[in-house]
C-alpha cells in the first residue's frame, strides 16, 4: 500500500474511533496520519517522496490563492478608478510542463486567476496562449506566469 493509502485509512480511523464522520474530521485525522507516518519514516525505508509531495500540493493551493487575491484587487482597482490602467493582449508562453494533468492544471489555474484567460495550446503543446487584462510588457508577463503558477504545478505534478 503506498502512504497517501495508509494515511487515508488512518484518517478514516481517526474519524470512526472520534465518533464523527465529517469533513473535518477527516482533515484533522489526515494531519494526525500524516504526522505519524513522517515520525515513523526511517521505519518504512528511509525518506519517501510522499511528503516532498504532500508539501508541493500544499504550497501550490496556498500560492493559488494568494495570486488569486492579489488579482483580484488588480482588477478592482482599475474597475472602480477612473483612468483605464488595463493594456490588454495576447502572451505566447512556452510550456515546461508535459503531462497532460501539469498542462491541464497551468491553463485551468491560470483561467481561474482575475485578469489572465487560457486561450489555446499549440500542437505541439510546448506554447499557451494567455490573454493578459495588463500586457503592457508581455515578456514580464510570461516571466511571472512560468515562475509563479506553471513552476508550482510543475513541482506538483511531476515531481
Amino acid at each position: 500500500m503506498n502512504l497517501f493509502g495508509l494515511n487515508a485509512v488512518l484518517a478514516f480511523m481517526w474519524a470512526f474511533l472520534t465518533g464523527s464522520l465529517t469533513i473535518p474530521s477527516l482533515g484533522i485525522g489526515f494531519v494526525f496520519g500524516y504526522a505519524a507516518l513522517w515520525l515513523i519514516q526511517p521505519l518504512l525505508g528511509g525518506p519517501n517522496p510522499y511528503f516532498r509531495k504532500v508539501y508541493y500540493w500544499l504550497r501550490l493551493i496556498v500560492m493559488f490563492h494568494y495570486e488569486l487575491i492579489v488579482s483580484s484587487l488588480a482588477v478592482v482597482w482599475d474597475v472602480i478608478t477612473p483612468q483605464q490602467l488595463s493594456r490588454p493582449g495576447l502572451v505566447h508562453m512556452p510550456l515546461d510542463v508535459t503531462s497532460d494533468t501539469g498542462i491541464f492544471l497551468v491553463t485551468n489555474l491560470i483561467s481561474l486567476t482575475p485578469g489572465t484567460l487560457s486561450l489555446d495550446v499549440s500542437e505541439d503543446r510546448k506554447t499557451l496562449i494567455v490573454h493578459a487584462m495588463f500586457a503592457d510588457d508581455p515578456v514580464a508577463v510570461c516571466r511571472t506566469l512560468k515562475s509563479g503558477m506553471e513552476r508550482w504545478v510543475k513541482e506538483a505534478v511531476e515531481s
